[in-house]
C-alpha cells in the first residue's frame, strides 16, 4: 500500500495512522480509538481532490467467522466484531466529513 501512495502521481499526501476515530466496543464495552492504516488526498480525474481513509487486512478478516466451536472461532469473532465496530465509526465520521472510507485487502493490493 505505502508502494501505491509513493508511486500513484494523483496522490497529493499520505499518512500512515495519524487520524483517531472513537469507536465503542461491544466486546469489552468500553469506549477505545481506531487508528485506521492511512489518510490519503489524491487528485481525482476532474481535478477534484477526494480524501480516504484507509484500513489494510487480510481478506478473511473483512468477513464473518464461519460458525464452529473452541476458542479460535471466540477469538475470530471477537476480531470481527471489533473489527465492524472500527469501520462502521470509520465510515460514519467519513460522511460527516465528506471523506471516502475504504478496507483494502490482498484481493485489491495484489491484482
Amino acid at each position: 500500500m505505502c508502494k501505491y501512495l509513493d508511486l500513484n502521481t494523483n496522490v497529493i499526501k499520505w499518512a500512515s495512522e495519524e487520524l483517531s476515530i472513537p469507536y465503542y466496543s461491544h466486546v469489552d464495552s468500553k469506549w477505545r480509538k481506531y487508528f485506521p492504516d492511512f489518510l490519503c488526498e489524491m487528485k481525482t480525474k476532474s481535478g477534484d481532490v477526494v480524501t480516504y481513509v484507509i484500513e489494510v487486512k487480510p481478506h478473511k478478516q473483512t468477513k464473518q467467522p464461519v460458525k464452529k466451536s473452541g476458542k479460535k472461532y471466540l477469538a475470530e469473532m471477537a476480531r470481527y466484531s471489533i473489527n465492524k465496530s472500527k469501520w462502521e465509526a470509520a465510515k460514519k465520521f467519513c460522511d460527516e466529513n465528506g471523506w471516502i472510507f475504504k478496507v483494502i485487502t490482498e484481493k485489491e493490493l495484489f491484482k
